[in-house]
């Protein structure tokens, strides 16, 4: 059985609401029914307009922030730093960073920028 290691609810969300728009009679143009999510963690969004309903747009636009690749990367890194693996990580490529080479142009000739790191 997997282990629930956290969970992102609609209470951790920044909801907006605003009219829709298109096709859909009188009802969908007056009334705030478009909802907008976004997860500042993350920084994914969503937004939904599909329904006249404010509650199932909201669902909606939950589903499409979740599922935005934005939000899946932050969700992947999230794992690993909850799993103690992100120090594993920054270690790998701090060390793999001292081995980059930077070069820039001076006077038509390439010229090796010497390294902080």
């Amino acid at each position: 059985m997997k282990e629930v290691l956290f969970s992102v609810t609609a209470a951790q969300c920044t909801w907006a609401y605003t009219k829709g728009t298109g096709a859909g009679g009188q009802k969908k143009n007056k009334t705030s029914s478009a909802v907008h999510c976004s997860h500042a963690p993350s920084g994914a969004a969503g937004y939904a307009e599909d329904s006249r309903s404010q509650h199932d747009n909201r669902r909606t636009a939950f589903e499409r922030m979740v599922a935005t690749h934005k939000f899946q990367t932050w969700l992947r890194l999230e794992i690993l730093r909850r799993n103690g693996q992100m120090v594993q990580i920054d270690a790998y490529v701090e060390r793999e960073l001292r081995n980059v080479k930077i070069e820039f142009k001076q006077a038509g000739l390439w010229v090796e920028q010497p390294t902080r790191i």
